[in-house]
């Protein structure tokens, strides 16, 4: 497959590579793909690949790769530039089947998600709507970030979009799912936000005992599973 993109250094050890400038799917899909065939196939000095909505980073030994800079090559950035160019036009087509589904369970409302009644009367829904809705999509993990496993996700449907509250909560409790704008996300740990709060999930996202340290990478899909209270802390009381 053809591979449209524009690199740029960053400092002396690092290159952006930008796959377009708006955010979709399809966008998404070609940074992690190339992260993932980059990390398969390091070229001499490679660290490690950053995945973002749109871009991806390479970080590199400046000193490693300037021991194998071929005759007229000058500089190492021109020397990754040109493996990572190569890497580029093998880059697989099969990054969808590669992709993994992965259900959280949430306990929609009460207490599990105090905004849920807002977030239903700013779009003129009920409540129950609002979780039909937010159940119903499938939702694409862009990137990781904010806090340790905090997933951005993408597809959320419109209709149960909802401005962050005015007055930031100072303390989220881990697994609080919520609604910003057109986006909807996971609180992995316990912090300060302001994002509408719709309900919970007794999952935990951030895993710092495990290798990787989060349940979810960039590049899955998410799917919102409802379930009851009772479900919810028994839930809590078998992972305990």
């Amino acid at each position: 497959m053809t591979v449209r993109c524009q690199i740029e250094q960053l400092g002396d050890s690092a290159m952006m590579i930008r796959f377009g400038e708006e955010i979709n799917e399809q966008v998404n899909g070609l940074v992690h793909a190339a992260a993932a065939y980059i990390e398969e196939q390091p070229f001499p000095g490679f660290i490690e690949c950053i995945p973002a909505f749109t871009s991806l980073t390479v970080f590199y030994d400046m000193y490693e790769v300037y021991k194998h800079l071929p005759q007229g090559i000058s500089s190492p950035f021109e020397k990754v530039k040109r493996d990572v160019e190569e890497r580029l036009k093998e880059i697989a087509a099969d990054y969808e089947n590669s992709r993994r589904i992965v259900e959280i369970p949430v306990c929609y409302g009460g207490e599990f998600g105090p905004d849920l009644e807002e977030v239903a009367k700013i779009n003129q829904l009920s409540p129950e709507k609002v979780i039909d809705i937010h159940t119903s999509g499938e939702y694409v993990v862009y990137m990781l970030g904010f806090a340790p496993g905090f997933p951005f996700l993408g597809g959320m449907s419109k209709r149960i979009a909802a401005p962050r509250k005015s007055s930031p909560r100072p303390s989220i409790p881990a697994g609080s799912v919520g609604i910003a704008g057109l986006q909807t996300g996971v609180y992995p740990i316990s912090t300060p936000g302001g994002w509408q709060l719709i309900g919970k999930t007794p999952l935990a996202l951030f895993r710092p005992q495990e290798n990787p340290p989060t349940l979810l990478r960039a590049g899955d899909t998410v799917k919102f599973v409802r379930i009851s209270e009772e479900d919810y802390h028994a839930y809590k009381e078998e992972s305990n």
